[in-house]
């Protein structure tokens, strides 16, 4: 199920304003802000391991880099606690260029557009852990900058310009999956009754790489079937039961 909050969540933004050293640690610390509710507990020791916020009797993880980094603290803590795991997508970012003394040089918005999808590029690392009743994940389309300062020799691909942090301008809206099926969602309407990851890219515009990922991840949960080959192609089919 997916949950969107009434009219956008850009009430709560809280950018953080300074260069960091750690491209991550600007966006995490603004999108706890965000998230945290009155009564949240923050940076809680739990069975040895730190968690963000503890809301009652639910464990809330912030991540904004990979969850392979991640997965054995989620595996080992689900298993006695109801973990949630809040994922930031950018739906619309600008690239702020600064100097080394963090003035700005210019800002202009990114062409990259982040969808729900995106998501699947990080879940295919822990698939399976959606299907345990005590995880839930939700992901946030967030709108950002991307601060770059010039590094010579380094980031060849863009010249120079190394990203040095990530900021919260605000949330756009944010969505909920607690059961597998709810993941069902992403599968487009016009798909054959047996399709490729082919036909499930140009269903979803998307590339071909993201979308032999979310196949990955939905056949693990069962959202989808392999179903012999479509010309040289692996096929897939929903369940009978879906």
């Amino acid at each position: 199920m997916r949950d969107t909050p009434q009219g956008g969540a850009s009430a709560r933004p809280s950018p953080i304003r300074h260069i960091a050293t750690l491209q991550e640690g600007p966006l995490h610390a603004a999108l706890k802000s965000w998230y945290a509710e009155p009564g949240d507990r923050h940076e809680v020791p739990v069975d040895g391991r730190q968690i963000d916020l503890v809301r009652g009797h639910e464990l809330i993880e912030i991540q904004t880099g990979s969850f392979a980094a991640i997965r054995r603290k989620l595996t080992a803590l689900v298993e006695t606690h109801h973990v949630r795991l809040v994922y930031p997508v950018p739906a619309e970012t600008w690239i702020v260029r600064v100097d080394g003394r963090a003035t700005v040089l210019g800002r202009r918005k990114s062409p990259r557009r982040g969808r729900l999808e995106h998501a699947f590029r990080e879940l295919v690392s822990l698939p399976a852990l959606l299907a345990h009743p005590a995880f839930s994940l939700e992901i946030l389309l967030t709108r950002e900058e991307e601060v770059r300062r010039h590094s010579p020799g380094r980031a060849w691909h863009r010249k120079g310009w190394v990203v040095v942090e990530r900021r919260l301008v605000d949330v756009v809206s944010r969505h909920v999956f607690r059961r597998p099926d709810e993941l069902a969602v992403f599968l487009p309407a016009s798909l054959p009754p047996v399709f490729t990851t082919g036909d499930l890219a140009r269903g979803l515009g998307v590339d071909r790489d993201l979308a032999q990922k979310m196949a990955y991840c939905l056949r693990i949960l069962g959202v989808i079937e392999p179903d012999g080959k479509v010309k040289r192609a692996v096929g897939y089919r929903r369940p009978a039961s879906a």
